[in-house]
Order: C-alpha cells, then sequence, then structure tokens
C-alpha cells in the first residue's frame, strides 16, 4: 500500500480569488467541479488575474450549489451570483486566446469595479466540455479545461513545499519564508512522497479518480503574492529560478488531466500507476 495520500483539496470557483478546501470533491474532464468557472474581465474583455490586480487575493468566492457563488472581500457586502441563464456568448481573451463566456448580472460587475477601483465584469463559463481545449501540444484530442491557466487540475506535494522553503531559507531573501501552501493554489496537495517525485508521475490514481501527468507547472508572479496581505515579494521565483528551471519554466507541482473521473477525498491513497 502506497504511502501516499491527499492531505487537502482546494477548489476556487472564481479565478485569482481565494476558494475554499473541502473534504471531498467530483473530478469532471475539465477540473475539479466548479473550479475556475467564473472569472473577472476588465472593459476589453480580457481577463484580469492576480497578475495586474494582486488585491483579489483578499477577495473569496464560496460556493453555494449549483454553481452559484457567494463572494466576500475586505469592506464589501457579501453577494450572491447565479449561474446566468443561457444567453448570448461573449468572447472573453486569455492568454492571449479567445474563449466563449456568458456575463454575470450586473450587480457582480459593480461589486468587482467598487472592489477594484476599476470597471470590471464577472463572467462564467457555461459549457467547459467544448469552450476551451487544452494546449494541443500536450493534449490528447478532446480534451478541454476550465478557466484555469493551462491544465484542469494542479497537484503539489508537502514535500516539495518543504523543500523549496529549505531552499528559500538559504536563498537572498530568507525573510520571506518559510511560503504558505495557499501561494500556489493548487486543486490537490499530497502528503508521504520524496520532494519533487511528483515531477516522474505520469499517471496517478486517486479516489476513484485516474488522472494523466502531463508537465510540471510554470510558476508566475502570482507566487509571491502575499494571499493574506496582497503585498509581493521576491520569493519564491527567485529560488525556483536558481535551483528549479526546466526549460522555460520555474517549476512547482505538477499540471494533471482527468482520464476517469470520480470522487476523490482528503485521506484517499495516491497510487503512482506510471
Amino acid at each position: 500500500m502506497s504511502n501516499l495520500r491527499v492531505q487537502a483539496l482546494h477548489v476556487h470557483p472564481v479565478k485569482s480569488v481565494a476558494g475554499t478546501a473541502p473534504d471531498e470533491m467530483a473530478v469532471e474532464p475539465w477540473g475539479m467541479s466548479g473550479d475556475r468557472r467564473w472569472a473577472v474581465v476588465d472593459t476589453e474583455g480580457t481577463v484580469i488575474t492576480q497578475r495586474q490586480q494582486p488585491r483579489l487575493a483578499l477577495a473569496a468566492a464560496r460556493p453555494l450549489g449549483g454553481g452559484a457563488v457567494a463572494l466576500s472581500a475586505p469592506g464589501m457586502a457579501e453577494l450572491a451570483v447565479q449561474v446566468p441563464e443561457p444567453g448570448p456568448l461573449e468572447p472573453v481573451t486569455l492568454f492571449g486566446k479567445k474563449v466563449e463566456t456568458v456575463v454575470a448580472a450586473s450587480a457582480a460587475a459593480d461589486w468587482f469595479s467598487a472592489y477594484l477601483g476599476v470597471p470590471a465584469r464577472l463572467v462564467h463559463l457555461d459549457d467547459p466540455a467544448v469552450r476551451r481545449p487544452v494546449d494541443p501540444a500536450y493534449a490528447l484530442p478532446g480534451e478541454t479545461v476550465s478557466l484555469a491557466d493551462a491544465y484542469p487540475v494542479l497537484l503539489v506535494t508537502l514535500a516539495s513545499l518543504d523543500a523549496l522553503n529549505s531552499l528559500i531559507a538559504q536563498g537572498d531573501h530568507p525573510e520571506e519564508g518559510p511560503l504558505p501552501m495557499n501561494r500556489f493554489r493548487p486543486n490537490v496537495v499530497v502528503a508521504g512522497a520524496e520532494a519533487w517525485a511528483e515531477d516522474g508521475w505520469r499517471r496517478i490514481a486517486i479516489g476513484d479518480a485516474v488522472f494523466r501527468g502531463v508537465r510540471e507547472c510554470g510558476r508566475c508572479i502570482v507566487t509571491t503574492t502575499d494571499q493574506a496581505t496582497a503585498e509581493r515579494g521576491k520569493e519564491p521565483l527567485k529560488s525556483l529560478a536558481r535551483h528549479r528551471r526546466i526549460g522555460k519554466s520555474l517549476a512547482f507541482g505538477r499540471q494533471l488531466v482527468p482520464v476517469r473521473t470520480g470522487t476523490v477525498r482528503v485521506g484517499d491513497e495516491v497510487r503512482v500507476l506510471e
């Protein structure tokens, strides 16, 4: 029996906004159920993330059932947002590519505009089965993804975070560590592995679900944003650049694509199949 176990699960209903940590989650072909089905966009229809607006880290989205979310943020009254009725599709731009979405009620636009201090709207990915294909360089035919950065599921191990924090402690900015797991916004956190073991996981099973390990996760400036204060530092990118450069990526975590859906739970055994 494997010593690998699911230590935590995370779902982020709104892209770049804080989410929740349920005890179990359903795995769908395009990712964890309800994960990153919503996004904030600017007046040009470009998705806004913590890259442009670090204050998004201080906002939170709580699932209400049926795809609806409750939004909260410092200084803002909580707002319940329902999944919009089927209607005209709104193309938005995510990393230079168009994705068709449906615009949420105007109250959500008012809420995010007031919170961020710039005009903004909230959009919903109505049909993840068809709207956005996974990068064809790494995808199998028909694989799709939600509004996550690139791939349906992100896995990180506790041992790799410990190893990274050790590197930060020995680096140029030790005062910035140790970093918490929320800097990396994973879906699945695994305990019991050796540091960086996930780099080689090509196929794993968790609960009823099976995942294909696609590639390393290249990290960006969002990881330097304190999720409790929205302040930015230098780490972990400085240490990743020194010790974890894989090709063009500053690598931390493993990108996964579901190949069999099901339910995963905290405490589930993680079985490395390949």
